[in-house]
């Protein structure tokens, strides 16, 4: 037993009884009993009072009449009971004895005297109080209330049979005349839950009572025999071998006097299991695991992780497809209105989808919509599309549109930081916690066998002692194979060819060649600025306006103040960094707004310094050339391409040696290496003193130097900057330069030629110089760039000197 806390209301201070008025109403301490405990009328019961305000309330009763009101809590998920916690049925009773306990505990012994009905509480504190009225219950009427008590006092003859009561408890009983303490005592004997002994309590007749408690009898009855019953069937099966199984033969057993071959809840996984529409192999799988469920004992720790598998493979879309008929126009329109540019991209995506569609519709077997085809021709249909670019170019976005155009449900899988093949290919069920492994989870959170999944960051996969789980994606992505992946949770194959898988990375040097090989690149490179005025006046303003509340028409940006957001606070590939300055403008406007500032707000340069604070990037980004040594290259990074300043300079030494600093990769040391050899070899066809070299110590230096570098593509930078540095002559400023240099001069081409160029254009560059055999690569420079660039291609070094010195 013990109290619950009431919420607040208003104290009342009162005596601990109050005399009752003329009604035979009066105000009693209330004392909430938990644990299922339930005081009868007439009944004597021991009881431990622990609350510090229980133990108040017997010893104010104590040095009063002894009389205080019992009934039981409601809930017993409340430490200390209020009001609402307390049934409104209880006891008048008497304290008749009081012992106390070294921990502060009170042992009582406590008599119930009548049943009373709360009216009202008058206080909480220091403890209940109510206005309580008496509550007799009805007598019997006629014949019938004799019959009930004899009916009562033969099943307790029965009862007394089959449970442990003692003999002498019939011999009370049936010296009672009074049905009502009859029916107070063998409800108080019989082993009844709280909410019964409350129940039988709040009986209003004593007819009521006496037939509520035949039920109770015959119930409690019936249910000893049957265990009984079960218990002698049961023993007589097991043999002595057989004993460990006993848990197990008594649940059969119960179940068949039931009349039930399984469980609710086996039943209920048996009936999802026939309507997932599993394939024979996953079926009989999942029937196997059903017969192990079934004979395992209720507390087996083996339950929860079958009920687990089990409710896996239900849930799981085996049969379910969600694609619609492909509509290409409405492809193409769908793919614009959430991209701007990006044409080849779009292209290639509809012939996909064409291709698709065409093969829908004149497959042989129609109902499979081409499905049937041979894995091979399969895969040249549909290869694993992935989209490697800087961020913030639009490539999650675009798995997202795909799946729009499809009107198919999208998953993404994030894979960057993934070390552990498990998270692809599932963990074993022995495992505590063991789950499938991640394209598992995105199907079933697709709900569909054939959503787009969207693989993000596949460069950013890693490897340990956990397993390779760029070699678990090789089964995911080969459509040759992953028609019959099995993940090693589930243990069946599961058909992964309805799938369409998208990639997404930001570089492909760190990804395996076999699994490169399984995929189709397509290139995103960075935007110029034209474009990304574009993209943020059609997309990234009324995206922004929309987050932050605001209506279309409330927020106006000048072209001028977006081209200043471009060029002053932002430096990159993608989009991403453009519309956060973005969001910050319109932050500041929905404040002032709110604040009461009258709307359209029109944004020009001015206020967008206001917001945005002083300018990040200079006006003139690309840093004035004034001295020889110093030549600009060009990089190409996973966030874009980016321009390099490389800077050289001599001084005397007792040896002659190269010093490199800037965190230079090998390659990239290599090429300052031949670059340093080119220009000593051909010295006088430069114009530099053979022995300006001799007993000097040679520095090169690339500047930014807490972020690695590496690549051959500035071997003629680096020739430039010694060629300048030996010569006397600075290089223009306005040219930038890429390539990588042999020996003996000749220009190689290289990569990333676009993202390159385009960093190019944003510095403020007029000039490029790239090797020949990149002529054709400038073609997918925008136009608006080629037009402002003068490209001069080369094949020797010795051309680029002549163009970068004059």
């Amino acid at each position: 037993m013990s109290d619950d806390a009431l919420p607040a209301a208003e104290p009342r201070p009162a005596e601990p009884g109050t005399p009752a008025d003329d009604g035979g109403i009066e105000t009693l301490p209330v004392l909430p009993l938990r644990g299922g405990t339930v005081v009868f009328p007439f009944a004597v019961v021991p009881l431990a009072v622990g609350q510090p305000r229980s133990v108040r309330l017997i010893d104010d009763v104590m040095r009063a009449d002894r009389r205080l009101v019992f009934v039981a809590q409601n809930t017993d998920a409340v430490d200390l009971a209020g009001p609402e916690h307390v049934h409104r049925i209880g006891t008048i009773g008497v304290v008749h004895h009081l012992a106390r306990s070294g921990e502060g505990t009170l042992q009582v012994v406590v008599q119930g005297m009548e049943r009373i009905r709360i009216l009202e509480f008058t206080a909480t504190e220091p403890y209940l109080q109510a206005r309580v009225e008496r509550a007799p219950e009805r007598p019997a009427e006629g014949p019938e209330g004799e019959v009930l008590r004899r009916a009562v006092l033969e099943l307790i003859a029965r009862l007394v049979a089959v449970i442990q009561l003692p003999q002498e408890f019939v011999a009370a009983a049936e010296a009672l005349t009074d049905p009502l303490q009859l029916a107070y005592l063998v409800g108080a004997a019989l082993p009844l839950s709280g909410a019964q002994r409350q129940e039988l309590l709040e009986l209003d007749t004593v007819d009521a009572k006496l037939r509520k408690l035949v039920e109770f009898i015959q119930h409690e009855i019936a249910v000893r025999e049957l265990g009984r019953k079960i218990a002698e069937e049961t023993e007589q099966r097991l043999s002595k071998s057989q004993r460990e199984y006993f848990l197990r033969e008594q649940l059969r057993s119960i179940q068949k006097e039931l009349g039930e071959g399984e469980g609710e809840e086996i039943a209920d996984l048996r009936r999802r299991i026939e309507e997932a529409g599993l394939p024979p192999e996953a079926k009989a799988e999942a029937e196997r695991e059903l017969e192990r469920l079934a004979l395992l004992p209720p507390g087996s720790p083996e339950q929860g992780m079958i009920r687990t598998y089990l409710d896996w493979m239900a849930n799981l879309p085996w049969q379910q497809l969600s694609g619609s008929a492909i509509d290409i126009e409405r492809a193409r329109a769908v793919l614009d209105e959430d991209h701007y540019d990006l044409e080849k991209i779009k292209d290639r995506i509809l012939d996909y989808l064409a291709v698709r569609k065409l093969r829908a519709e004149r497959a042989a077997a129609a109902a499979d919509g081409g499905e049937g085809l041979p894995p091979a021709e399969r895969a040249a249909a549909e290869p694993i599309l992935c989209f490697v670019g800087p961020p913030g170019v639009g490539k999650t976005s675009l798995g997202q549109s795909i799946a729009r155009a499809l009107e198919r449900k999208f998953a993404r899988v994030a894979l960057g930081g993934v070390h552990d093949e498990a998270e692809i290919r599932g963990h074993r069920r022995t495992y505590i916690g063991a789950m499938p492994g991640r394209i598992i989870q995105a199907l079933r959170q697709a709900g569909t066998r054939d959503p787009v999944i969207m693989l993000d960051e596949i460069d950013k996969v890693g490897s340990d002692w956990r397993g390779d789980p760029a070699a678990a994606l090789l089964e995911v992505l080969d459509p040759a194979q992953n028609h019959r992946f099995t993940d090693t949770y589930l243990g069946v194959p599961f058909d992964l060819s309805a799938v369409l898988f998208i990639a997404t990375a930001n570089t492909l040097d760190t990804i395996s060649p076999p699994l490169r090989d399984r995929m189709e690149v397509m290139q995103l490179s960075g935007y110029t600025e034209e474009e990304k005025l574009h993209i943020a006046e059609r997309y990234l303003v009324p995206r922004q306006l929309r987050a932050h509340g605001l209506q279309p028409g409330e927020i106006a940006f000048e072209e001028a103040a977006l081209r200043h957001i471009i060029r002053r606070y932002t430096r990159e590939a993608g989009v991403r960094g453009l519309e956060r300055e973005i969001a910050g403008v319109v932050r500041r406007i929905a404040r002032r707004v709110v604040e009461g500032e009258a709307t359209p707000v029109t944004v020009d340069v001015a206020a967008v310094e206001k917001y945005l604070g002083r300018p990040r990037i200079p006006e003139e980004s690309l840093i004035r050339i004034d001295r020889p040594g110093i030549a600009t290259g060009l990089a190409w990074t996973p966030a874009g391409g980016d321009v390099l300043q490389v800077e050289a300079a001599a001084m005397p030494a007792a040896e002659e040696r190269l010093i490199l600093t800037g965190q230079l990769g090998d390659v990239m040391r290599e090429s300052v290496q031949a670059a340093l050899t080119w220009v000593r070899s051909n010295a006088a066809k430069l114009g530099i003193d053979p022995g300006y070299f001799e007993h000097k110590a040679v520095h090169v230096h690339v500047p930014a130097g807490a972020v690695p570098k590496d690549g051959p593509s500035a071997g003629i930078t680096m020739a430039t900057a010694l060629v300048s540095l030996a010569s006397g002559r600075p290089v223009r400023s306005d040219v930038a330069m890429t390539g990588e240099i042999t020996l003996h001069g000749r220009v190689l081409p290289v990569g990333g030629i676009k993202e390159k160029v385009l960093a190019a254009h944003r510095a403020g560059i007029r000039t490029v110089i790239l090797p020949k055999e990149n002529e054709r690569d400038t073609e997918d420079v925008p136009e608006e760039a080629r037009k402002e660039l003068r490209f001069v291609f080369v094949t020797d070094a010795n051309d680029v000197m002549a163009e970068a010195l004059g």
